[in-house]
């Protein structure tokens, strides 16, 4: 049994090639995987419902909103209800993120900025601190962050998309602090490529398939060593 917990936000949901959607649906056909998939609506969440009708694998749903810290905590009790006596964690997705933009670092909003640095950053670490109990009682003991390759100073992509490159490359820096602190512990940063999903937008070039297919091999085969790297979604590693 190797329970998965990961965040997606609704747009990636109902998006058709969504990447949450896509990362649900390929866990799924392996029938010791169980997942626990969450999102703001479940109620409305209906092409994750539907994934029930050709699982393999165990599909729960949950409610988890990444920009509100409440609903994170109160998301506990109803996974360990969940996933059931002796409950744990191998592998902690965090995928959830926002974008509200291109914009630069002399015309972005400070409001935005603080929106994005919730939902992208205090999200994810509020979501590991909270599941810690959980990922302690697993063998794997996996925190995955899902970055951008924009968040990369080394790479050098520009001016673009100020606020959210900044979450990102908070949200690197947050890994590296976990893996520091609990050295037993893999965790990383992945970049899951420019993939054609709603926030891809135009001219992205990855379908979801290929960007998940590839995440799925490099997470299964990570080591502990490989613990605070930065990767691609086709487990080559990227400058920070």
């Amino acid at each position: 049994m190797l329970p998965y917990i990961y965040l997606c936000r609704k747009e990636t949901i109902f998006a058709s090639r969504g990447i949450g959607l896509e990362l649900t649906k390929q866990l799924l056909t392996n029938l010791s995987n169980v997942i626990v998939a969450t999102c703001r609506n479940p109620p409305g969440a209906n092409d994750l419902h539907a994934l029930k009708d050709t699982a393999k694998g165990t599909l729960h749903i949950a409610r988890i909103d990444v920009s509100d810290e409440d609903s994170i905590r109160d998301s506990v009790k109803v996974v360990e209800e969940l996933l059931g006596e002796n409950a744990s964690i191998d592998y902690l997705y965090n995928n959830a993120a926002i974008n509200e933009g291109n914009d630069t670092a002399f015309t972005f909003s400070s409001a935005v900025l603080m929106r994005t640095i919730q939902a992208n950053v205090i999200g994810p670490a509020v979501m590991s601190q909270c599941y810690l109990h959980l990922l302690e009682k697993s063998q794997k003991k996996t925190i995955i962050n899902i970055t951008s390759g924009l968040a990369s100073i080394g790479l050098d992509l520009g001016p673009k998309c100020a606020t959210y490159t900044i979450s990102k490359t908070a949200l690197n820096m947050l890994a590296y602090k976990q893996k520091t602190e609990r050295p037993d512990f893999t965790v990383i940063v992945l970049d899951p490529g420019w993939v054609k999903t709603v926030m891809g937008g135009e001219g992205a070039i990855l379908e979801p398939e290929e960007s998940v297919s590839n995440i799925i091999r490099t997470v299964t085969g990570l080591k502990h060593e490989d613990s605070g790297k930065f990767f691609q979604y086709d487990g080559g590693t990227i400058a920070w």
